[in-house]
Protein backbone atom coordinates (compact mmCIF):
# COMPACT_ATOMS: atom_id res chain seq x y z
CA UNK A 1 0.00 0.00 0.00
CA UNK A 2 1.44 3.26 -1.10
CA UNK A 3 0.57 5.48 2.44
CA UNK A 4 0.87 8.84 0.52
CA UNK A 5 -2.37 7.20 -1.24
CA UNK A 6 -3.85 6.38 2.17
CA UNK A 7 -3.25 10.17 3.57
CA UNK A 8 -4.11 11.82 0.01
CA UNK A 9 -7.27 9.92 0.48
CA UNK A 10 -7.63 10.61 4.54
CA UNK A 11 -7.16 15.07 3.80
CA UNK A 12 -10.33 14.56 1.17
CA UNK A 13 -13.09 12.51 3.48
CA UNK A 14 -11.96 14.37 6.32
CA UNK A 15 -12.61 17.68 4.26
CA UNK A 16 -16.10 16.49 3.95
CA UNK A 17 -18.82 17.25 7.14
CA UNK A 18 -20.48 14.06 7.17
CA UNK A 19 -21.99 14.82 10.46
CA UNK A 20 -24.69 12.51 11.21
CA UNK A 21 -27.34 15.36 10.77
CA UNK A 22 -26.05 15.80 7.31
CA UNK A 23 -25.55 13.90 3.71
CA UNK A 24 -22.53 11.77 3.80
CA UNK A 25 -22.85 11.16 0.17
CA UNK A 26 -19.82 13.67 -0.93
CA UNK A 27 -17.62 10.72 1.04
CA UNK A 28 -19.03 7.84 -0.75
CA UNK A 29 -18.04 9.61 -4.06
CA UNK A 30 -15.08 10.30 -3.11
CA UNK A 31 -14.30 6.34 -2.30
CA UNK A 32 -16.29 5.29 -5.11
CA UNK A 33 -13.23 7.37 -6.91
CA UNK A 34 -10.53 5.37 -5.85
CA UNK A 35 -11.93 2.05 -6.10
CA UNK A 36 -13.04 2.49 -9.75
CA UNK A 37 -10.76 -0.01 -11.41
CA UNK A 38 -11.75 -3.04 -13.08
CA UNK A 39 -12.45 -6.21 -10.92
CA UNK A 40 -14.04 -4.25 -8.43
CA UNK A 41 -17.34 -4.33 -8.61
CA UNK A 42 -19.41 -1.28 -6.55
CA UNK A 43 -23.30 -0.72 -5.75
CA UNK A 44 -24.93 1.73 -3.20
CA UNK A 45 -27.81 1.24 -1.14
CA UNK A 46 -30.02 4.14 -0.42
CA UNK A 47 -31.47 5.35 2.75
CA UNK A 48 -35.01 5.38 2.57
CA UNK A 49 -35.28 9.51 1.71
CA UNK A 50 -32.04 8.84 -0.76
CA UNK A 51 -29.84 11.71 1.50
CA UNK A 52 -27.72 9.20 2.18
CA UNK A 53 -25.57 5.92 1.48
CA UNK A 54 -23.83 2.47 2.44
CA UNK A 55 -20.85 1.73 -0.18
CA UNK A 56 -20.36 -2.11 -0.93
CA UNK A 57 -17.48 -2.98 -3.19
CA UNK A 58 -16.34 -6.84 -3.70
CA UNK A 59 -13.01 -7.55 -5.03
CA UNK A 60 -12.20 -11.24 -6.67
CA UNK A 61 -14.90 -14.26 -6.80
CA UNK A 62 -18.29 -13.44 -6.03
CA UNK A 63 -19.22 -16.83 -4.21
CA UNK A 64 -17.36 -16.95 -1.28
CA UNK A 65 -17.58 -20.49 -0.58
CA UNK A 66 -19.91 -23.03 1.55
CA UNK A 67 -17.20 -21.74 4.25
CA UNK A 68 -18.22 -18.54 3.78
CA UNK A 69 -14.08 -17.76 3.10
CA UNK A 70 -13.15 -14.14 2.64
CA UNK A 71 -12.94 -10.53 4.57
CA UNK A 72 -15.16 -7.85 5.31
CA UNK A 73 -13.64 -4.49 5.70
CA UNK A 74 -15.99 -2.14 7.31
CA UNK A 75 -15.80 1.57 8.70
CA UNK A 76 -18.71 3.81 8.84
CA UNK A 77 -18.49 7.25 6.93
CA UNK A 78 -20.20 9.33 9.40
CA UNK A 79 -18.86 11.72 12.06
CA UNK A 80 -20.58 13.58 15.24
CA UNK A 81 -20.75 16.88 14.91
CA UNK A 82 -18.25 19.55 15.66
CA UNK A 83 -19.89 21.95 17.63
CA UNK A 84 -17.42 21.85 20.82
CA UNK A 85 -16.51 25.87 21.20
CA UNK A 86 -12.77 24.69 22.03
CA UNK A 87 -11.29 23.28 18.63
CA UNK A 88 -8.31 25.11 17.81
CA UNK A 89 -8.25 23.98 14.12
CA UNK A 90 -11.06 24.36 11.20
CA UNK A 91 -12.36 20.55 11.97
CA UNK A 92 -13.24 19.62 8.36
CA UNK A 93 -9.64 20.04 7.50
CA UNK A 94 -7.16 17.19 7.89
CA UNK A 95 -4.07 19.24 10.16
CA UNK A 96 -0.53 17.94 10.87
CA UNK A 97 0.90 18.86 14.23
CA UNK A 98 3.63 16.72 15.81
CA UNK A 99 3.04 13.58 15.47
CA UNK A 100 -0.49 13.40 14.81
CA UNK A 101 -3.30 14.57 12.79
CA UNK A 102 -6.32 16.55 13.83
CA UNK A 103 -9.63 17.09 11.97
CA UNK A 104 -13.15 15.17 13.21
CA UNK A 105 -13.33 12.04 11.97
CA UNK A 106 -9.88 10.98 11.80
CA UNK A 107 -9.73 8.42 14.76
CA UNK A 108 -13.47 7.94 14.18
CA UNK A 109 -13.12 6.61 11.85
CA UNK A 110 -11.88 8.19 8.73
CA UNK A 111 -8.73 6.46 9.43
CA UNK A 112 -9.70 3.23 9.10
CA UNK A 113 -12.15 4.13 6.02
CA UNK A 114 -9.04 5.69 4.17
CA UNK A 115 -6.52 2.64 4.58
CA UNK A 116 -9.17 0.13 3.71
CA UNK A 117 -9.88 1.69 0.49
CA UNK A 118 -6.44 3.03 -0.67
CA UNK A 119 -5.49 -1.32 0.36
CA UNK A 120 -8.60 -2.29 -1.75
CA UNK A 121 -7.70 0.34 -4.96
CA UNK A 122 -4.07 -1.53 -5.05
CA UNK A 123 -4.50 -5.15 -4.57
CA UNK A 124 -3.55 -7.64 -7.13
CA UNK A 125 -6.83 -8.74 -8.22
CA UNK A 126 -5.41 -12.02 -9.84
CA UNK A 127 -3.86 -13.69 -6.79
CA UNK A 128 -7.29 -13.43 -5.00
CA UNK A 129 -8.24 -16.78 -3.67
CA UNK A 130 -11.26 -16.09 -1.44
CA UNK A 131 -13.33 -12.07 -1.49
CA UNK A 132 -12.73 -9.20 -0.33
CA UNK A 133 -15.28 -6.82 0.85
CA UNK A 134 -15.72 -3.56 2.00
CA UNK A 135 -18.33 -1.89 3.60
CA UNK A 136 -18.67 1.76 4.35
CA UNK A 137 -22.44 2.65 6.35
CA UNK A 138 -24.09 5.92 7.07
CA UNK A 139 -24.85 7.05 10.50
CA UNK A 140 -23.26 4.56 12.83
CA UNK A 141 -23.25 7.63 15.42
CA UNK A 142 -26.76 7.80 15.57
CA UNK A 143 -28.04 4.10 16.21
CA UNK A 144 -26.61 1.87 13.27
CA UNK A 145 -28.70 3.25 10.95
CA UNK A 146 -27.26 2.29 7.83
CA UNK A 147 -26.09 -1.06 8.90
CA UNK A 148 -29.65 -1.88 9.87
CA UNK A 149 -31.32 -0.56 6.52
CA UNK A 150 -27.67 -2.91 4.55
CA UNK A 151 -29.29 -5.61 6.32
CA UNK A 152 -32.85 -5.37 5.36
CA UNK A 153 -31.78 -4.16 1.62
CA UNK A 154 -29.75 -7.53 1.51
CA UNK A 155 -30.20 -9.53 -1.04
CA UNK A 156 -31.69 -12.96 0.22
CA UNK A 157 -29.12 -16.07 -0.31
CA UNK A 158 -26.20 -13.57 -1.23
CA UNK A 159 -23.17 -14.90 0.75
CA UNK A 160 -20.74 -12.48 2.39
CA UNK A 161 -17.69 -13.71 3.75
CA UNK A 162 -18.37 -14.60 7.68
CA UNK A 163 -15.09 -12.38 8.98
CA UNK A 164 -15.95 -8.82 9.56
CA UNK A 165 -13.14 -6.37 10.49
CA UNK A 166 -14.62 -3.13 11.70
CA UNK A 167 -12.21 -0.48 12.24
CA UNK A 168 -13.65 1.45 14.73
CA UNK A 169 -9.98 3.26 16.95
CA UNK A 170 -8.80 0.88 19.57
CA UNK A 171 -5.20 1.86 19.26
CA UNK A 172 -4.63 -1.80 17.22
CA UNK A 173 -5.93 -3.65 19.78
CA UNK A 174 -8.10 -6.66 18.63
CA UNK A 175 -11.92 -6.56 20.48
CA UNK A 176 -14.36 -9.03 20.40
CA UNK A 177 -17.14 -7.85 21.86
CA UNK A 178 -18.81 -5.14 23.38
CA UNK A 179 -21.70 -3.60 24.97
CA UNK A 180 -25.39 -2.58 23.30
CA UNK A 181 -26.80 0.67 23.95
CA UNK A 182 -30.58 1.06 24.79
CA UNK A 183 -32.09 4.25 24.79
CA UNK A 184 -35.47 5.63 26.13
CA UNK A 185 -37.34 9.12 26.24
CA UNK A 186 -39.42 9.25 29.24
CA UNK A 187 -42.09 11.89 28.88
CA UNK A 188 -44.12 13.04 32.49
CA UNK A 189 -47.37 15.47 32.24
CA UNK A 190 -48.68 18.15 34.26
CA UNK A 191 -51.06 21.00 33.92
CA UNK A 192 -50.28 24.57 32.78
CA UNK A 193 -50.82 27.61 35.08
CA UNK A 194 -49.54 30.90 35.88
CA UNK A 195 -46.94 30.82 38.32
CA UNK A 196 -48.43 33.31 40.13
CA UNK A 197 -51.12 30.74 40.79
CA UNK A 198 -49.18 27.98 40.87
CA UNK A 199 -51.51 25.54 42.85
CA UNK A 200 -53.66 25.90 40.39
CA UNK A 201 -51.50 24.04 37.92
CA UNK A 202 -49.07 20.68 38.17
CA UNK A 203 -45.69 21.08 37.52
CA UNK A 204 -44.31 18.17 35.08
CA UNK A 205 -40.50 18.79 36.21
CA UNK A 206 -41.61 17.43 40.01
CA UNK A 207 -43.17 15.20 38.79
CA UNK A 208 -39.59 13.87 37.23
CA UNK A 209 -37.60 14.50 40.19
CA UNK A 210 -38.49 11.47 42.24
CA UNK A 211 -38.17 9.78 38.80
CA UNK A 212 -34.44 10.74 38.29
CA UNK A 213 -33.92 10.06 41.91
CA UNK A 214 -34.63 6.28 41.23
CA UNK A 215 -33.10 6.01 38.13
CA UNK A 216 -29.82 7.21 40.17
CA UNK A 217 -30.54 4.69 42.92
CA UNK A 218 -30.65 2.55 40.36
CA UNK A 219 -27.96 3.48 38.26
CA UNK A 220 -25.78 2.58 41.65
CA UNK A 221 -27.08 -0.21 41.97
CA UNK A 222 -26.25 -1.81 38.43
CA UNK A 223 -22.60 -0.53 39.17
CA UNK A 224 -22.51 -2.74 42.16
CA UNK A 225 -23.29 -5.84 39.91
CA UNK A 226 -21.35 -8.59 37.75
CA UNK A 227 -22.62 -9.92 35.16
CA UNK A 228 -21.06 -12.64 33.16
CA UNK A 229 -18.21 -11.14 30.62
CA UNK A 230 -18.05 -8.40 33.16
CA UNK A 231 -14.22 -9.06 33.61
CA UNK A 232 -13.77 -8.23 29.76
CA UNK A 233 -14.85 -4.90 30.21
CA UNK A 234 -12.45 -3.99 32.94
CA UNK A 235 -13.40 0.38 32.57
CA UNK A 236 -16.91 -0.32 33.42
CA UNK A 237 -17.21 -4.10 34.58
CA UNK A 238 -21.19 -3.38 34.83
CA UNK A 239 -23.89 -2.16 32.59
CA UNK A 240 -23.99 1.29 32.96
CA UNK A 241 -26.92 3.87 32.79
CA UNK A 242 -26.88 7.60 32.02
CA UNK A 243 -29.69 10.14 32.29
CA UNK A 244 -28.27 12.04 29.38
CA UNK A 245 -30.99 14.67 29.04
CA UNK A 246 -34.15 16.51 30.78
CA UNK A 247 -36.50 19.15 29.01
CA UNK A 248 -39.64 20.80 30.13
CA UNK A 249 -41.36 24.11 30.22
CA UNK A 250 -41.58 27.00 28.15
CA UNK A 251 -41.18 30.37 30.56
CA UNK A 252 -40.22 31.09 34.36
CA UNK A 253 -43.60 32.37 34.98
CA UNK A 254 -45.52 29.52 33.80
CA UNK A 255 -45.86 25.88 35.45
CA UNK A 256 -44.87 23.28 33.02
CA UNK A 257 -46.95 21.27 31.69
CA UNK A 258 -44.26 18.58 30.36
CA UNK A 259 -41.14 17.10 31.14
CA UNK A 260 -39.04 14.85 28.89
CA UNK A 261 -36.34 12.93 30.47
CA UNK A 262 -33.64 10.63 27.90
CA UNK A 263 -31.60 8.01 29.26
CA UNK A 264 -29.82 5.07 28.01
CA UNK A 265 -27.95 2.09 29.62
CA UNK A 266 -25.56 -0.68 28.08
CA UNK A 267 -26.39 -4.24 28.33
CA UNK A 268 -23.14 -6.90 28.09
CA UNK A 269 -23.26 -9.26 25.61
CA UNK A 270 -25.37 -12.53 26.78
CA UNK A 271 -27.72 -10.53 29.08
CA UNK A 272 -31.02 -10.68 29.02
CA UNK A 273 -31.77 -7.60 26.97
CA UNK A 274 -35.83 -7.74 28.08
CA UNK A 275 -35.16 -8.36 31.65
CA UNK A 276 -32.89 -5.29 31.81
CA UNK A 277 -35.83 -3.23 30.11
CA UNK A 278 -38.38 -4.46 32.42
CA UNK A 279 -36.42 -3.12 35.26
CA UNK A 280 -35.40 0.46 33.92
CA UNK A 281 -39.21 0.96 33.29
CA UNK A 282 -40.44 -0.95 36.02
CA UNK A 283 -38.27 2.03 38.05
CA UNK A 284 -39.34 4.70 36.25
CA UNK A 285 -42.94 3.65 36.45
CA UNK A 286 -42.92 3.37 40.56
CA UNK A 287 -41.05 6.79 41.08
CA UNK A 288 -43.30 8.12 38.67
CA UNK A 289 -46.75 10.08 39.84
CA UNK A 290 -49.71 8.67 39.11
CA UNK A 291 -51.09 11.81 37.85
CA UNK A 292 -47.98 12.73 35.44
CA UNK A 293 -49.29 9.78 33.30
CA UNK A 294 -45.66 8.53 32.14
CA UNK A 295 -45.36 7.42 28.82
CA UNK A 296 -41.93 5.36 27.86
CA UNK A 297 -40.52 5.16 24.38
CA UNK A 298 -37.94 3.44 23.03
CA UNK A 299 -35.47 5.74 20.87
CA UNK A 300 -33.44 3.47 19.36
CA UNK A 301 -31.38 0.20 19.53
CA UNK A 302 -27.59 -0.81 19.43
CA UNK A 303 -27.09 -4.55 19.71
CA UNK A 304 -24.38 -5.84 21.99
CA UNK A 305 -21.84 -7.68 20.56
CA UNK A 306 -20.50 -11.42 21.30
CA UNK A 307 -17.87 -13.34 18.54
CA UNK A 308 -16.19 -16.38 19.75
CA UNK A 309 -12.25 -16.10 21.54
CA UNK A 310 -11.68 -18.89 18.81
CA UNK A 311 -12.86 -17.08 16.29
CA UNK A 312 -10.28 -16.86 13.06
CA UNK A 313 -10.18 -13.50 12.45
CA UNK A 314 -9.85 -12.43 16.03
CA UNK A 315 -7.11 -14.90 16.57
CA UNK A 316 -5.28 -13.44 13.66
CA UNK A 317 -5.38 -9.87 14.70
CA UNK A 318 -4.29 -11.04 18.23
CA UNK A 319 -1.10 -12.65 16.72
CA UNK A 320 0.18 -9.57 14.49
CA UNK A 321 1.13 -8.18 18.03
CA UNK A 322 1.22 -11.02 20.45
CA UNK A 323 -2.15 -9.98 21.94
CA UNK A 324 -2.95 -13.02 24.42
CA UNK A 325 -6.20 -11.70 25.99
CA UNK A 326 -9.76 -10.84 25.17
CA UNK A 327 -11.17 -7.52 25.79
CA UNK A 328 -14.55 -5.80 25.35
CA UNK A 329 -15.26 -2.43 23.78
CA UNK A 330 -17.16 -0.07 25.92
CA UNK A 331 -19.02 1.31 22.71
CA UNK A 332 -21.14 -0.36 20.12
CA UNK A 333 -20.41 -0.82 16.58
CA UNK A 334 -21.84 -1.90 12.87
CA UNK A 335 -21.22 -5.03 14.58
CA UNK A 336 -24.03 -5.55 16.72
CA UNK A 337 -26.94 -5.31 13.68
CA UNK A 338 -24.66 -7.34 11.41
CA UNK A 339 -24.77 -9.91 12.87
CA UNK A 340 -27.97 -10.95 11.74
CA UNK A 341 -26.31 -11.30 7.89
CA UNK A 342 -24.51 -13.74 10.03
CA UNK A 343 -20.75 -11.99 10.27
CA UNK A 344 -18.54 -12.69 13.07
CA UNK A 345 -17.20 -9.23 13.71
CA UNK A 346 -13.72 -8.12 15.26
CA UNK A 347 -13.13 -4.69 16.05
CA UNK A 348 -9.69 -3.33 15.38
CA UNK A 349 -8.32 -0.29 13.96
CA UNK A 350 -6.17 2.95 14.65
CA UNK A 351 -6.43 5.75 16.89
CA UNK A 352 -8.04 5.97 20.12
CA UNK A 353 -11.72 6.10 21.11
CA UNK A 354 -10.53 8.75 23.76
CA UNK A 355 -10.13 11.22 21.61
CA UNK A 356 -13.13 10.47 19.88
CA UNK A 357 -16.14 12.85 19.85
CA UNK A 358 -14.51 16.15 21.28
CA UNK A 359 -13.05 19.17 19.91
CA UNK A 360 -9.20 18.62 18.55
CA UNK A 361 -10.22 15.05 17.59
CA UNK A 362 -7.02 13.52 16.53
CA UNK A 363 -5.05 10.21 15.25
CA UNK A 364 -1.53 9.18 15.90
CA UNK A 365 0.77 9.23 12.66
CA UNK A 366 2.32 6.20 14.13
CA UNK A 367 -1.04 4.41 14.70
CA UNK A 368 -1.73 5.12 11.07
CA UNK A 369 1.57 3.28 9.56
CA UNK A 370 1.19 0.63 11.71
CA UNK A 371 -2.12 -0.30 10.52
CA UNK A 372 -1.13 0.37 6.98
CA UNK A 373 1.63 -2.39 7.49
CA UNK A 374 -0.97 -5.10 8.92
CA UNK A 375 -3.69 -4.38 7.52
CA UNK A 376 -2.10 -6.39 4.04
CA UNK A 377 -1.23 -9.38 6.28
CA UNK A 378 -4.80 -9.62 7.48
CA UNK A 379 -5.84 -9.69 4.05
CA UNK A 380 -3.72 -12.02 2.47
CA UNK A 381 -4.40 -14.46 5.59
CA UNK A 382 -8.15 -14.16 4.56
CA UNK A 383 -8.09 -13.56 0.87
CA UNK A 384 -4.70 -14.96 -0.70
CA UNK A 385 -3.34 -11.31 -1.85
CA UNK A 386 -2.11 -8.03 -0.48
CA UNK A 387 -0.77 -5.34 -2.19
Amino acid sequence: MEISNAVALLERIVSCDSSSSRSNLAVIDRLEEVLDRPGIVQRRFASLDGTKANLFARLGQSDPGKDRDGLILCGHTDCVPAVEPDWTVEPFALTERGDRWLGRGTADMKGFVALAATLASAVDLAKLTAPLCLLFTYDEEVGMLGARELVRQWPNGEALPKACLIGEPTSLIALRLHKGHLKLRVTLAGRAAHSGTPQLGENAIEAAAPVIAALADLRRALERERPPLSELFPEAPFVPLNIATIAGGVAINVVPDSCTIELGFRPLPGSDLAALRRRVEGTIADAAPPSARARIELVGLSEPLLTDDSSPLHRALCALDGQDFSRGAPFATDGGPLAALGLESVVWGPGSIEVAHRADEWLLKSDFHRCAELLPAIVERFCGATA
